[in-house]
This record gives C-alpha cells, sequence and structure tokens, in this order.
C-alpha cells in the first residue's frame, strides 16, 4: 500500500493530516521517554525495526497507483514495544521510503496512517481483547496477537485505504474490489504468517523483547 502523489483531493490531505497529528501527539506524550533512554535493549530493537522496515517496504508489488501491496510488519513492531513506539519506529521507516524516493512526501501523513497507525492500533486492540480474556495458553498470545492479528491488521488498512481512494474518486468501489478487495484474503495469509512466525521465536528465545506479553500468565 502506498498512496502516491495527486491520489487524494486536498480536503483529504488535510483531514488525514489532522488525524494523523492527533494520534502522533498522543503516541509521543504517552511514551515514558526516561525509561526509553535508560533501556539500551529497546532502543536496539526501536532503531532496528526502523532500519529493516524502511529496506522491507522498498520491495512492494502492485500495477494500479495505490493498490500496492508489501509486508507490514507492524503487528510484531507492535507487541514489542507497544503501539505509541510501534507508530514512532514505524513512522521512521516510512521516512526512509520518502528518502529513497519509494513514497512521495505529500503524502506522508495519509501513508502513515494506513500503513503505520491503524495496523498498530488494531494489532494493539486485539493484544487486549486476548488479555481481557485471559487465556492461560502461550498459544493464545501467539495465534491471537501474532497470527490472526497481523491478518486482521492489514486487512483493516486496505479497506481504511479503498474507503479513502474510493471517497476521491479515484476508483469506483467496483474497481476496487477486481483489483484489491478480492485479493485481501490472499494478503492477510504472508502478512499472519511473517509476523505469527516472528513472535513465535521472540516468545520462546527471548520473550523479554515481547514488552506486551505478560509471562505470569502462561506459568
Amino acid at each position: 500500500m502506498g498512496m502516491t502523489e495527486n491520489l487524494l483531493s486536498a480536503g483529504q490531505l488535510i483531514i488525514t493530516g489532522l488525524i494523523f497529528l492527533a494520534i502522533l501527539i498522543n503516541a509521543v506524550r504517552g511514551i515514558n521517554w526516561s525509561e526509553f533512554r535508560r533501556d539500551q535493549a529497546l532502543q536496539h530493537s526501536f532503531y532496528g525495526a526502523a532500519v529493516v522496515l524502511g529496506f522491507v517496504w522498498q520491495l512492494r508489488a502492485g500495477i494500479s497507483p495505490g493498490l500496492s501491496i508489501h509486508v507490514f510488519g507492524i503487528t510484531l513492531i507492535t507487541l514489542m514495544m507497544g503501539w505509541r513506539l510501534a507508530v514512532l519506529a514505524g513512522l521512521l521507516a516510512l521516512a526512509i521510503t520518502v528518502i529513497t524516493g519509494r513514497e512521495p512526501l505529500i503524502a506522508f501523513a495519509a501513508n502513515g496512517l494506513v500503513t503505520v497507525m491503524v495496523p498498530a492500533l488494531v494489532s494493539y486492540g486485539i493484544m487486549l481483547w486476548e488479555r481481557k480474556r485471559d487465556f492461560r495458553n502461550f498459544f493464545a498470545y501467539i495465534f491471537f496477537c501474532g497470527f490472526f492479528g497481523a491478518g486482521i491488521s492489514v486487512a483493516v488498512a486496505g479497506v481504511v485505504m479503498c474507503l479513502m481512494l474510493w471517497s476521491a474518486g479515484v476508483y469506483t468501489f467496483g474497481e476496487l474490489v477486481h483489483e484489491y478487495l478480492r485479493y485481501l484474503p490472499l494478503f492477510m495469509v504472508p502478512e499472519g504468517f511473517v509476523n505469527g512466525a516472528f513472535v513465535t521465536g521472540l516468545m520462546v528465545f527471548h520473550p523479554d523483547r515481547l514488552t506486551t506479553l505478560d509471562q505470569r500468565r502462561y506459568r
């Protein structure tokens, strides 16, 4: 996914920009920066995730403008650091794609909203749901938060993107169904597998890197 230039109207850019700023301000204000400065492992995860995502997002497929496909990886980052740091890491990665010319600067807020913020918030919401259900089997965290959470987050992001393009008059609803929406379940599978596999590996070998994981529930 990636909004190119001249796809959204000026009004949509303003609205998405305001939503983007509201979420960004909430994220920045909610981070414990003193703890972040003290935790070198968290810093390494944060900057490492931004760099890796920035280069992974260079690889994408798609023919029609605004309907490109790539692995998000935001669910994994959200489970590792929480949604606030995941948003900032994702935006740093998006900045890399802007610097390399893969994304236009004018659509930074729209792309940040669709590619970073929506998946992060959906993934975090699913994690909170899993925590509220109080499952005692650690496979629940892996499957619900990792595999299914990633698939659902990319589906929601894809629907939001299609609604933006449809409301802008770029594509008709039929064109979006034909060129993107009918393939959306196929995009969910690799997204779920990649994120779920990494979550599983971290849970087995480095569970301390998953800050959203309450290990006491599974003992």
